[in-house]
């Protein structure tokens, strides 16, 4: 069972590594790309060494670029090793999806052959995960499409927390090289791409022959390919699209050229497609296919200028991002979201919790205009605090809507957000008698229990342990203890796992969110409200006994 840091980790390299994503994207040539490559080891993935190793057209491989050491750099930068001895190492050592990992038990083998490398003496592994400095981790970059062609390697060392990297670190690893291989092959076609771009320019007399290489570089180019007009009447409409674009959206060129990517974005992306700009733009969207579907994509944008009527065309460069999308939305799906139930974990109860908060209790507009006055700037619109502004008569107009939670045990008809915290009575003795593999059935059966029985948009988390949280909005006093009621219900009632019926008990506290409180206090209220109701119920039980 993870820890409750764990979540909080795993958001925090989910950033990174986003980051580091991003930037690969904003090099401006191949020798930037492939630095910021190695680069994005050291700072977003948590390793002190990187190593790009890059194939060059015999087949060898060259050290193209090195992060985390300027001795290392300096001692083996654009040095060779043969293609021989980096498929003998490709196929050695531990698997870990593409990553491969050579332990220094395996690796001395290889401190004499051809391959540049960098290593020190240390001592051996103090316990089993501990990374050895003669411990060595490959991350294979290959190019787009089926054919599994080898762009290069990435060689890491050194993690910072002297452990070899789990199931999370070699997720991200793996993930960080295959952006990094399409970071490279963009990184070449645009070079390609330029390169023929000036030819047409400079070259006039061989206006031909540039044509033919500019055709042959778009025609076939692997990812989506567009020219679209610029100025006029019909600027932005596609005038010409390659047939791996076609293939993409589903669309034959014929039918393309009747629309501009405006035309075929998702309604939600159209002002990201508009706020980008025409010379060196790029943007991730969803243009939508033929069958209706949308798909996402990147798109980066270069403009093809006449000498004398400066830019005439855009040409558009859009690479498929839909696995790298689905990945990340799967991989914030599980920082966020607890592996066991599938609920919303203790981070994201407590983000949501806080979108709804503010740190300024409600107050009437004539109380709290002065405040308002203050806090509004006049040339944006916004307040420093980030919640949006309007003017009514020329004074600010607070547009947040104010969490308030109804006054006092009886129902006056005020609506609020309740939260409701439910503890499991009699689940350390499952888990005690039974295992806790009883206790984690009962667990996802609670969850599912308590699911079933909330409204679509109420939230239900788990807290941790066999804690959980409702979170409902817009009920009165009256409504949310019947809801209390309802699932209490529903959760005492037996619960079949491995052939026997096994029961638990719920206890529910019910706390209500309102601005200026904070989210540990809501939470607290609700859990001290459960306490008393437990306490409560626990001497109604001796009483009667």
């Amino acid at each position: 069972m993870e820890t409750e840091s764990e979540p909080y980790v795993r958001l925090a390299t989910l950033r990174q590594l986003h980051r580091v994503v991003a930037e690969l994207n904003t090099a401006r040539s191949l020798a930037d790309t492939l630095q910021t490559v190695a680069d994005g080891i050291v700072t977003g993935l948590g390793y002190e060494l990187a190593c790009v190793n890059l194939v060059r057209p015999d087949g060898d491989l060259v050290v193209a670029a090195f992060a985390g050491s300027a001795a290392a750099e300096a001692l083996i930068t654009g040095r060779v090793g043969s293609r021989t001895s980096w498929d003998r190492r490709l196929s050695m050592g531990e698997a870990w999806g593409d990553l491969r990992f050579i332990p220094h038990t395996e690796g001395w083998v290889l401190i004499e052959d051809d391959v540049p490398q960098w290593h020190t003496d240390g001592p051996e592994p103090r316990f089993e995960d501990e990374w050895h400095p003669q411990d060595r981790l490959y991350a294979p970059m290959y190019a787009s499409g089926g054919g599994r062609e080898l762009l290069g390697v990435i060689s890491v060392d050194r993690p910072r927390n002297g452990r070899r990297p789990g199931p999370w670190g070699q997720e991200a690893l793996q993930m960080y090289a295959s952006q990094a291989a399409i970071a490279i092959s963009n990184a070449r076609l645009r070079a390609n791409m330029q390169r023929a771009l000036v030819r047409l320019e400079r070259e006039q007399q061989a206006l031909r022959a540039s044509e033919e290489s500019f055709r042959q570089a778009f025609e076939y180019a692997p990812s989506g390919m567009a020219i679209a007009e610029m100025g006029g009447d019909q600027h932005g409409r596609l005038l010409r699209t390659n047939d791996a674009l076609c293939r993409l959206l589903g669309r034959p060129a014929s039918a393309m050229r009747r629309y501009s990517f405006a035309d075929l974005v998702h309604p939600e992306d159209v002002g990201t497609l508009l706020r980008t700009s025409a010379e060196g733009g790029r943007a991730e969207i969803r243009l939508g296919r033929r069958d209706g579907s949308y798909v996402w994509v990147s798109l980066r944008n270069s403009v093809v200028a006449d000498t004398a009527d400066g830019p005439r065309f855009l040409l558009t460069h859009v690479e498929d991002i839909e696995d790298r999308k689905r990945h990340e939305l799967q991989l914030a799906h599980r920082a966020s979201h607890d592996a066991l139930t599938g609920l919303p974990n203790s981070a994201e109860l407590r983000a949501r919790l806080s979108s709804r908060l503010c740190e300024r209790p409600h107050a009437t507009y004539a109380t709290d205009i002065e405040a308002l006055d203050a806090a509004y700037e006049t040339d944006r619109g916004f307040r420093s605090d980030g919640f949006d502004f309007d003017t009514v008569g020329g004074r600010p107009y607070d547009h947040h809507v104010h969490t308030v939670a109804p006054d006092g045990e009886i129902d006056d008809g005020a609506k609020g957000l309740a939260v409701l915290f439910c503890d499991l009575d009699g689940f350390k003795s499952i888990n005690d008698r039974f295992g806790h593999q009883t206790g984690d059935a009962v667990l996802v059966e609670v969850a599912r229990r308590l699911t079933t029985g909330v409204r679509d948009g109420d939230t239900v988390a788990r807290l941790g342990g066999d804690e959980f949280v409702v979170l409902a909005d817009g009920l009165g006093a009256a409504d949310a203890a019947d809801l209390a009621v309802r699932l209490r219900n529903a959760i005492i009632l037996p619960i079949r796992v491995g052939g026997r019926g096994v029961r638990v008990g719920a206890s529910f506290g019910i706390g209500w969110a309102s601005c200026g409180m904070s989210v540990e206090e809501v939470l607290q209220s609700a859990d001290q409200r459960m306490y008393i109701e437990k306490r409560s119920r626990s001497k109604v039980h001796r009483r009667a006994g």
